[in-house]
């Protein structure tokens, strides 16, 4: 249920009863469980006490420059304690270059191009630019879809649930969002993120073997979709 709130939660011996709101329509729904998601908040309170005074935004995050350093001279900070995506792999990525820029000042702007991935069955995974970030920039761009159940491994295997979605600016054919939806999907997202990074285009990534029969065909596939070169669509 999209655009729903929840109005009411019970809880008996049996189930859980929500009572949901939808566009002014009420739903009664029994459930076995309920998974509250709804962010984090940090606990960084302590670190504006009299002695510290380290800079903090509205919702409680350390500011930090593009080096990682805080407004205090060699205190640095980095992962989820300054702030969304609340991501492991970004956090170890962050603390990475904050530890490089201890040592060496780097001048790198913070990573804003990062895989999300969640690990349900199936797997989802994206990055990058989604269609509606992209009209909003006023980006020219294309789309090109491939689903699994066209992939000759994911037939063989039984899982053909799933697509992988390619978004290219249609100028230069560069590659600024993927999503994939399916088995391995968060394997195959590191393809795509190298893909983003390196600012590679729809002709370069269509023009790489990609080993037969596996699910990364997809993307490739996906990517000759945009050029009107799929084969097996």
């Amino acid at each position: 249920y999209t655009n729903t709130k929840v109005k009411d939660i019970k809880i008996n011996k049996e189930n859980i009863l929500l009572n949901l709101s939808q566009e002014n329509k009420s739903i009664n729904l029994k459930v076995e469980n309920v998974l509250v998601a709804i962010g984090v908040i940090p606990n960084t309170k302590f670190l504006t006490s009299k002695n510290i005074y380290l800079d903090i935004d509205q919702k409680g995050f350390i500011n930090v420059n593009n080096n990682y350093e805080t407004n205090i001279k060699d205190v640095y900070a980095a992962g989820d304690v300054i702030g969304p995506p609340w991501l492991a792999h970004v956090a170890i990525n962050e603390g990475i270059q904050a530890v490089n820029n201890i040592f060496e000042t780097t001048n790198k702007a913070k990573q804003k191009v990062f895989p999300s991935c969640t690990y349900c069955q199936p797997q989802i995974a994206s990055i990058g630019l989604t269609e509606i970030a992209a009209k909003e920039k006023g980006i020219n761009y294309s789309v090109g879809k491939f689903p699994f159940l066209a992939s000759g491994k994911a037939v063989a295997v039984d899982q053909t649930e799933g697509f992988v979605k390619l978004i290219a600016d249609k100028k230069y054919g560069e590659v600024i969002g993927a999503h994939i939806i399916g088995h391995n999907a968060t394997e195959m997202i590191a393809e795509v993120s190298m893909a983003i990074n390196l600012e590679a285009t729809v002709d370069e990534i269509s023009q790489i073997i990609h080993a037969h029969p596996t699910f990364s065909e997809a993307i490739m596939e996906a990517a000759s979709f945009i050029k009107g070169e799929a084969i097996h669509l």
